[in-house]
């Protein structure tokens, strides 16, 4: 079956618009916050579950063969074709105010992110890559093609990741060596720092224990914009696991030579 990749897209612009509708008139307000750990905290909102409600919809109706993964409502049908959502990536920004978070909707097929969409609606902006294109759109409809930074040498290197947290334990020489490596780096950023690489604004984007929904997405609009992204062992990363992104093959090569000696 030859897929329609235009409608590809006018159902990613269209989920997404659906799910603004939800979670802008929610952000910066009193929302009651459930934890979905017993222990430590993980947080979500009506705004979460409300928003993938809506892009479910949306994708059933123009794909109705489709197999969806979504973070809040689980995984539903069985298809080569798969759309991958993460309503609200960055619930702990969106509790706090702070507009870095975004709205995810990946596309796979067999296995691989070939479209995909990053929205933040609060500043309105989005960025979107459907195969031979990845584009940026801040209000209106007119889109400017991205292209990363073609930074290919780690020491001038800005990275990004959501805490150093996250490498305590087995995982903390391996940041431990990219600091150092590397001349800025900053952090909190979640779904918004790829998409940041991806516009040619950081050069590299590392965490461990991902999910499927929190990279899907972002996977074809580095990868579109010449950028480069895999798990720390090299394999496709639109399942999740250890990733690391790079504006450029040459750059994630140096990263992950330096991940895997550390």
């Amino acid at each position: 079956m030859t897929i329609d990749l235009a409608k590809v897209e006018a159902t990613l612009l269209a989920a997404a618009d659906a799910a603004a509708a939800h979670t802008l008139p929610l952000f910066r307000t009193t929302l009651a916050i459930d934890n979905k750990y017993a222990v430590g905290f993980d947080p979500v909102t009506e705004a979460d579950r409300g928003a993938e409600t809506v892009i479910r919809a949306i994708i059933a109706r123009d794909f109705p063969d489709h197999a969806i993964i979504g973070e809040e409502w689980g995984s539903t049908g069985e298809s080569d074709y798969c759309w991958i959502i993460d309503p609200v990536d960055g619930t702990r920004a969106f509790i706090s105010g702070a507009p870095v978070w975004g709205t995810l909707i990946g596309f796979a097929h067999n296995g691989v992110a070939i479209a995909g969409l990053m929205s933040q609606p609060f500043i309105g902006e989005t960025f979107l890559a459907t195969p031979g294109s990845a584009t940026y759109r801040r209000g209106g409809t007119t889109t400017t093609a991205i292209q990363t930074s073609g930074q290919t040498e780690l020491a001038p290197s800005r990275v990004f990741t959501t805490t150093p947290n996250l490498f305590k334990g087995e995982h903390w020489g391996k940041w431990e060596a990219i600091e150092a490596a590397t001349r800025l780096q900053r952090f909190g950023m979640d779904c918004y720092g790829y998409a940041l690489l991806a516009a040619g604004h950081a050069d590299i984007v590392i965490e461990p224990r991902l999910n499927t929904y929190d990279i899907a997405a972002l996977i074809p609009i580095i990868r579109e914009a010449g950028g480069a992204i895999a798990c720390w062992d090299g394999s496709e990363p639109t399942s999740g696991g250890d990733v690391v992104a790079a504006a450029t093959p040459e750059l994630l090569e140096k990263a992950l030579a330096l991940v895997n000696a550390s």
